[in-house]
């Protein structure tokens, strides 16, 4: 199959960038950069806003696309983020109270430069995000499930996969968290912005998550 990734980067407000170099500045003090990769966190929301935080002091901005999910059952014009590391194929499905599924998080190591994660949304409610094309009618045999639930900038997720499943890093210099944000991530205010970065837990680095879910209803 022909690749058609074509990554269109879009940064995210340059506030975000700034603050969060100023953070991790004031945590970290003078150790060495290297000395705090203890954990790299991977932002995606469903409207192309996608960045790794916690990797060289440095956060930086994830490319992506619209292309065809290849996947079972994928759209042909699905939100796709280059994660530019190898992972471990599978689906994460995010569910709200009740079960309903309301997001779908696809990973394929076949997309991007050696892999990618496509955003799902549902419609529900209505059409306000690029993501929100409905999901996909087929499922990857490998398969996690999360509760959805509020995080600092809207609802979503926290997902720090272990050997075997959907977004299992391969190649990275330390264990990697996801945090999903299922609504569109706005310029937060500092306290929301270290909010997002630490999930509510301590911060041992920029973007060092201990990995964690939330459950909640919207």
């Amino acid at each position: 199959m022909e690749d058609h990734y074509m990554p269109n980067v879009r940064h995210f407000p340059g506030f975000l960038l700034s603050a969060a170099i100023a953070i991790a500045m004031l945590v970290v003090g003078s150790v060495p950069a290297w000395a705090q990769i203890t954990q790299i966190s991977v932002v995606v929301d469903e409207n192309e806003h996608g960045a790794i935080l916690g990797l060289f002091m440095q956060p930086f901005q994830l490319g992506f696309s619209v292309q065809r999910d290849p996947g079972p059952g994928g759209k042909p014009n699905a939100l796709v983020y280059d994660l530019m590391n190898s992972v471990v194929g599978g689906d994460v499905i995010l569910s709200e109270s009740g079960g309903v599924i309301s997001d779908l998080l696809r990973f394929d190591p076949s997309i991007g430069r050696g892999g990618a994660v496509f955003f799902y949304s549902d419609q529900d409610g209505g059409i306000d995000a690029v993501a929100d094309i409905g999901l996909p009618t087929g499922r990857n045999p490998n398969v996690v499930t999360l509760p959805e639930g509020p995080l600092a900038q809207g609802f979503g997720a926290i997902y720090a996969p272990t050997a075997g499943q959907p977004g299992f890093s391969l190649g990275a210099l330390g264990p990697v968290t996801y945090i999903f944000i299922s609504d569109p991530i706005q310029i937060p205010e500092p306290a929301s912005l270290f909010l997002l970065l630490t999930g509510g837990t301590a911060l041992l680095g920029l973007g060092l998550l201990r990995g964690r879910t939330y459950d909640g209803t919207r």
